[in-house]
C-alpha cells in the first residue's frame, strides 16, 4: 500500500533533484478532493521525459528498483516492501501542454496545459492532474470498483459527470 506519508516522501525526494512531477490516478483524485478516500496500491506520477534520468536516480537512491518497463508509455519502480510508483513520461510543448506515448503511436495521450493543477494531501499542496484530465483517463475500459469510487468523488466535489 502507498500511504499519504509515502506520497509526500516520494515527492520530497523528487523535489530535491528539482524534478517536475504530477500525481494522477487514485492519489491524484484524493489530492483534488483534499482528503484520502480509499487505500491506494500505488502512486501514479507523470514526469518530464527530459528529467527521467534524474527521477530514476533519485528513486533508486530512495530504495526503489525498476520492475516493469513499458517505455515509452510507462514504467514501474517498486520498493522492497511492495510500494509501487507507476511513472508516465511526458513530452512538453512550448505552450505548456504535453503528450504521453500510447499503444497507438499516431495517437498519443494529450495533456492540455490547464490540466496541471495543485491538490492537497495531509494539508500539503501537491502537483496533480485536473479533474477533467482524470475523467479523460477513466474512459475506454470497464471500470473497477475503485474507478467507480474515484469518479463518484469527482462528481460530488466538482459536478463532473464521468461516462459511468
Amino acid at each position: 500500500m502507498m500511504t499519504d506519508e509515502d506520497v509526500l516522501s516520494v515527492l520530497a525526494v523528487l523535489r530535491r533533484v528539482e524534478a517536475d512531477v504530477w500525481i494522477g490516478g487514485g492519489w491524484g483524485i484524493d489530492a483534488l478532493v483534499g482528503e484520502q478516500t480509499r487505500d491506494h496500491r500505488d502512486l501514479d506520477l507523470m514526469h518530464r521525459h527530459d528529467q527521467e534520468d534524474a527521477v530514476v536516480a533519485a528513486l533508486r537512491a530512495a530504495g526503489f528498483a525498476e520492475t516493469l518497463d513499458c517505455r515509452p508509455i510507462r514504467f514501474v519502480m517498486a520498493a522492497p516492501d511492495g510500494r509501487e510508483i507507476d511513472l508516465h513520461p511526458l513530452v512538453f510543448a512550448d505552450d505548456g501542454s504535453a503528450v504521453q506515448a500510447s499503444p497507438e503511436p499516431e495517437q498519443p495521450f494529450p495533456y492540455p496545459s490547464s490540466c496541471f493543477v495543485t491538490g492537497i494531501i495531509r494539508g500539503t499542496p501537491v502537483p496533480c492532474l485536473s479533474a477533467e484530465q482524470q475523467v479523460y483517463f477513466h474512459q475506454g475500459y470497464e471500470p473497477q470498483e475503485r474507478d467507480r469510487h474515484d469518479m463518484t468523488r469527482l462528481r460530488r466535489t466538482f459536478g463532473i459527470a464521468p461516462h459511468f
